[in-house]
């Protein structure tokens, strides 16, 4: 009887133990194919081989496509990517030995053949195409290492980047997500990014394979089909790529008390462990039958080969043909993983996101294998714990320290057509210019194992070009033409109409430290070349830079002043000399949750959501004194509308009563720190507005149209002031704006029709406001008829919801973008903010919209857009000039336009030494 009285095994079960026995028995007596024991042999070799970066010369590359047109590019000015034969590493380093040159480019069999000064017409083949640069720049096509394109569905209706069965799935590949229809693809690459690392999400310890592809896609990219597979990037698949991930997303996503894991850190430190154990004991049973075979050979062998298909992936980590890219923010995540690798003896090329290594250079020294890169955001930070210690500096800092800086998009956190403006940005807090342009191209294409073959404009390189109208690191560069492998991308490309311009010089002062503010009542400005505030001395009323005088906080004299500086000098003024200097209002931030939200991914640190049937006003739920106010303070935004927030996580998602307050005041009481308690009332149209009470966009409308009639005809004395019918009566009367986030064009067009009903019956006109607008441009005209205020937020959107689908992407894929087509059509136009984090680059954004608005704006238009506009939309007072103001050494419409000096009108100036 068995033990425990337990029943014996069934009969079910006892041939299936009896089948193993028997397969036992079958394979000692060594009768195992003697062909795929052969097969696994050979697969031995295939086990220990490194790959090796694919380099020499070439006839052809292989992704070239029969039929392909050679190109001769003449004029160009060419950014080769490295620096003069017999620079030291010393010099080259500093960034001597970098230049632009006048060349020209011949394209042939998917290659770069010659660049030359001059390249003769005689020396080439009988047919070929030419393009003439006319001067303009040409650079190798930018590599982002950092992207989740195509992997979703237009609009973000579905997700596949992360498979979320289990925490450990080295086993998944993203290029089974990869829809190379995505019409992302085509915006991305208009914005000359060529190539692109395909990274699983980061909802995973272990997220699985990544895969490099090209942009060129079916045969408007010159392609032979429409496939995934022709979208590879290195057709021999030289190397493969794998998704870590530390920290936060894992745990959040995992964790749960007594049930699975990672619950904390700890526990993603055992999740990589264990897994890394299990792909080194595959690895050594492989190792352990493959040195078998060799010693008694494989066909004696009495099993074949280990080949476990879930640990293959990580098991190719550890033999060193996989290039691991791992998500990582935090001092502690870092320093584990780095453990990780010295314990298991593998390489990590980059960490990414990576917003604390310019904390811990040394500690990414330690790393197995070589120091990994940071792959990072210009200034994309402080939007959860884990980036909440980032520094606009951290590039700056890590090249200092021997650490490579590269900048990604993380598409579709930021649209990948502009991730160029990341490592602009970061050329503007101090990094090396040749180390910013490298960050986009030749160094990501070295980290990839493709340094080569990509990055760089040099015969025997693939064909990926790019021709930019203007300085790639300045403000609004579009491509004016694309080559992928040698065939052009576009076939009508849209040109904007700029000036000529030569390349960014770069400026050394940007590498200085300024970040040390001082008070002081009294100061004397002078160098300053342009004054941009209506009402107060032009620079061209005098002959050379103008001197600006300030007592008390207050523009005294801002011209000539030569009596006035005189006398501030002789009373120990403090005197700041400046090359550049620009006189300015200072910026207001209008849209988000600034100032009642601190970290976006963290609930504790903000007001709150304000829900169905209820009614708040900002002023009550002002949390001031917080990192992204300094950030938006110390780059000139010195004020903010902010309304209370309808839906975590979801930018213009408004509905309440907004308040003005100063980015710099330390409570709500401070002096001054309030400017006006209710400011505009707000409500919610975006796809996110719906909610139970109101599950649709018609409800909405219907809802809000019922409480404005209502408004209008109700004579009773509201009691109470501050309710949500006070605030409606305040609209109907034209005593208050009405801001609605909408960014549809059908949602649009059904607000116009509600401000029209109300207006019948109110016989006052609404002033409305509409905020998002992606869609406003194919309603411009009606929305400048019926007098509709926009505030684009962003001022440049893309898909990121199904009711920003049909949003402008620009040239060379769109004639202008949705500010352009109001401002032909006589709409009133502002910029506001989508997320806080993008409050300190309001002046970047004007100054896109200005250099790209082909003379629809002038400098001081650019700068109303964010700073006076908004106070005309809502009816409020305009700053006061003589005492709120902002003075930048260089333009703030400019990549490193920095902010000298700061007056908010609190009686102080605060100056950045």
């Amino acid at each position: 009887m068995d033990k425990e009285g337990l029943p014996q095994y069934s009969e079910v079960v006892k041939p299936w133990a009896d089948r193993r026995r028997r397969r036992r028995i079958f394979r000692s007596a060594s009768l195992l194919s003697s062909t795929r024991l052969q097969d696994d042999y050979a697969t031995c070799a295939a086990l220990q081989s490194v790959p090796v970066n694919p380099s020499g010369v070439r006839e052809y590359n292989k992704r070239y496509v029969n039929g392909t047109k050679p190109v001769l590019i003449q004029n160009a000015t060419v950014w080769t990517g490295e620096p003069l034969p017999g620079t030291s590493f010393e010099d080259a380093h500093q960034g001597k030995g970098y230049s632009w040159i006048q060349s020209d480019v011949f394209i042939e069999h998917g290659l770069i053949k010659r660049v030359a000064s001059s390249i003769s017409l005689a020396d080439l083949p009988s047919e070929y195409e030419i393009f003439n640069a006319h001067g303009r720049q040409l650079t190798a096509g930018i590599v982002d290492m950092h992207s989740h394109a195509g992997l979703g569905s237009l609009g973000g209706l579905q997700g596949d980047e992360n498979e979320l069965s289990s925490d450990i799935t080295p086993y998944v590949k993203s290029l089974d997500s990869l829809d190379p229809l995505h019409p992302e693809i085509q915006w991305i690459k208009s914005g000359g990014v060529t190539t692109s690392l395909l990274l699983p999400g980061s909802g995973n310890n272990i997220g699985g394979e990544a895969f490099l592809v090209k942009f060129a896609v079916g045969k408007e990219g010159g392609r032979a089909e429409l496939s995934q597979q022709d979208m590879f990037a290195d057709p021999d698949h030289t190397w493969r790529y794998m998704k870590n991930a530390c920290g936060e997303n894992p745990k959040r996503i995992y964790g749960k008390v007594g049930e699975r894991g990672p619950f904390s850190r700890m526990g993603e430190g055992w999740e990589f462990r264990h897994a890394y154990e299990q792909a080194r004991d595959y690895v050594r049973s492989q190792d352990d039958w493959c040195a078998a075979a060799k010693s008694v050979g494989a066909e004696n062998m009495k099993s074949y080969l280990p080949q476990q298909l879930e640990w293959e992936n990580l098991g190719a980590v550890l033999r060193g043909q996989v290039r691991v890219n791992t998500h990582c923010y935090t001092i502690p995540d870092l320093e584990m993983y780095v453990r990780l690798t010295n314990e298991f003896k593998f390489r990590v090329y980059a960490f990414h996101h990576a917003h604390q290594t310019y904390l811990v250079p040394d500690v990414l020294k330690r790393a197995y294998g070589g120091t990994p890169a940071a792959a990072l955001f210009g200034d994309n930070m402080y939007y959860k714990v884990e980036s909440y210690r980032a520094s606009e500096q951290a590039g700056k800092i890590l090249y200092e320290n021997g650490v490579t800086p590269v900048y990604v998009s993380d598409n579709p956190v930021i649209n990948s057509q502009h991730v160029k403006q990341e490592a602009a940005k970061a050329y503007g807090y101090g990094l090396p210019y040749h180390v910013a342009l490298a960050g986009l191209t030749s160094a990501p294409a070295e980290l990839l194992g493709m340094g080569e073959r990509l990055g760089k404009i040099k015969a025997g390189f693939d064909a990926d070009v790019v021709v930019w109208d203007s300085d790639p690191l300045s403000l609004g560069a579009t491509p004016l033409q694309v080559w992928i492998d040698g065939a052009p991308q576009f076939k009508d490309p849209v040109e904007l109409k700029k000036p000529l311009t030569s390349p960014i010089k770069p400026d050394l002062a940007l590498t200085k430290d300024h970040d040390v503010a001082e008070a002081s009542k009294d100061v004397v400005f002078t160098g300053v070349t342009n004054i941009r505030i209506p009402g107060l001395a032009s620079t061209s009323e005098h002959k050379g830079p103008a001197t600006v005088v300030v007592s008390e906080g207050k523009i005294i004299c801002a011209g000539s002043c030569n009596a006035e500086a005189r006398t501030a000098t002789e009373n120990k003024a403090r005197t700041v000399a400046l090359e550049d200097g620009y006189l300015t209002r200072p910026l207001t931030a209008f849209g988000s949750g600034l100032g009642l939200q601190e970290i976006m991914g963290q609930p504790q640190t903000y007001d709150g959501a304000v829900k169905d049937k209820t009614w708040a006003r900002a002023v009550d739920g002002l949390l001031l004194d917080g990192k992204n106010l300094f950030a938006a303070y110390h780059h000139g935004v010195t004020k903010a509308i902010s309304a209370p927030i309808a839906q975590a996580f979801s930018g213009i998602s408004l509905r309440g009563v907004s308040a003005g307050f100063l980015t710099g005041a330390k409570t709500p009481l401070s002096k001054g720190a309030v400017f006006v308690e209710e400011a505009a009332v707000h409500y919610d149209f975006t796809l996110k507005g719906k909610s139970e009470t109101n599950p649709s966009i018609s409800s909405l409308v219907a809802d809000l149209r019922h409480k404005l009639l209502e408004a209008v005809r109700s004579n009773e004395t509201i009691v109470d002031t501050y309710s949500e019918a006070a605030s409606l009566k305040k609209v109907v009367e034209g005593k208050s704006a009405l801001v609605l986030s909408v960014h549809s064009a059908d949602s649009i067009s059904a607000l116009l029709r509600l401000k029209f009903t109300v207006e019948e019956a109110s016989k006052t006109p609404l002033r409305l406001v509409v905020l998002g607008a992606a869609e406003s441009h194919l309603v411009a005209e009606e929305l400048a008829a019926a007098d509709v205020a926009v505030v684009l937020a962003p001022l440049l959107p893309w898909a990121q919801s199904w009711d920003q689908r049909r949003s402008l992407m620009g040239a060379p894929l769109h004639n202008g973008t949705a500010i352009d087509v109001l401002l032909d059509a006589g709409a009133r136009v502002a910029i506001g903010v989508d997320e806080i984090w993008e409050t300190r680059d309001l002046g970047l954004t004007a100054g896109i919209a200005y250099k790209n608005s082909e003379g629809r704006l002038t400098e001081q238009q650019a700068l109303d857009l964010v700073s006076t506009n908004f106070y005309d939309f809502l009816g409020l007072e305009k700053p006061d000039a003589g005492s709120e103001f902002v003075i930048y050494e260089g333009s703030p419409l400019e990549i490193g336009g920095r902010v000298v000096a700061v007056a908010d009108g609190t009686g102080n100036t605060e100056v950045w030494a």
